[in-house]
């Protein structure tokens, strides 16, 4: 499906791998040009040689840790390599299970992403932000108690910002992904079975019982939501938060 999309510039952080590569990819495809941000910078390279190759856009390379000292460095770097951006998916979440003592910081990073990018946004009157967030924000649970806080927290800032932004063109809105099949799922199963006291696969059962589709999510089928909510077809959306989770919290 062509979405109108060819030749807008788009920032995808936690791009190298998961959900963030399966974005990039879809916006690949649809002809937007590219701005990879993740730690791996050898993940990004190889990626952006193969989107380079198979869909003829421009794809920008910029490792290193959203989460580091050097933070506004490199989004400074993004801006500078890749010039006006019209699109932001914030991705690059990684917090872990944890009980009331975890602690994470990444709702105020992703703010300041958005801070970064967002007046050039409404400088062009055109814009998309989409946070990509999970269903821990309205479902909490007590194994991932600092995560589904974080995803609160997310949830609240995508709606206060959809608000904010919109006169000026620019549509905020959120993903909260089910279980997708990933690496980082993996690790999730593997954490939480540890802190219940039973095996990785019991939980991972367990998470495939309660969706009514009875299997866990691809990549995919995340990336294509994202595309969609990037596109003026999407062009009345904004603060809308999207369950892409097989109906798991219908």
């Amino acid at each position: 499906m062509k979405l109108g999309l060819a030749g807008r510039c788009a920032v995808v952080t936690g791009a190298s791998q998961g959900i963030g590569r399966a974005i990039s990819i879809e916006l690949a495809s649809e002809g937007v040009n590219l701005a990879l941000v993740a730690r791996n910078g050898d993940a990004l390279r190889e990626l952006a040689a193969t989107l380079r190759s198979a869909h003829g856009i421009r794809v920008d390379v910029c490792a290193g840790d959203l989460a580091g000292p050097g933070m506004q460095q490199l989004l400074g770097r993004v801006s500078d390599v890749s010039g006006a951006i019209d699109i932001v998916i914030n991705n690059a979440g990684s917090t872990g299970s944890g009980n009331l003592y975890a602690d994470d910081e990444s709702v105020w990073k992703s703010a300041i992403d958005l801070k970064h990018f967002a007046p050039g946004m409404t400088a062009r009157r055109w814009g998309r932000i989409v946070n990509i967030i999970g269903r821990t924000g309205t479902q909490p649970e007590p194994t991932y108690l600092a995560g589904g806080a974080v995803n609160a927290a997310l949830i609240n800032l995508t709606r206060a910002l959809a608000r904010e932004l919109g006169p000026s063109q620019v549509l905020v809105n959120g993903i909260n992904p089910g279980p997708i099949v990933t690496t980082r799922w993996n690790n999730i199963i593997e954490q939480r079975g540890t802190l219940q006291g039973n095996s990785g696969i019991d939980t991972h059962q367990r998470a495939i019982n309660s969706i009514p589709l009875g299997r866990l999510g691809e990549v995919g089928e995340i990336a294509g939501m994202v595309a969609f909510l990037c596109s003026d077809r999407a062009g009345f959306v904004n603060g809308a938060i999207v369950g892409v989770d097989g109906g798991s919290t219908s």
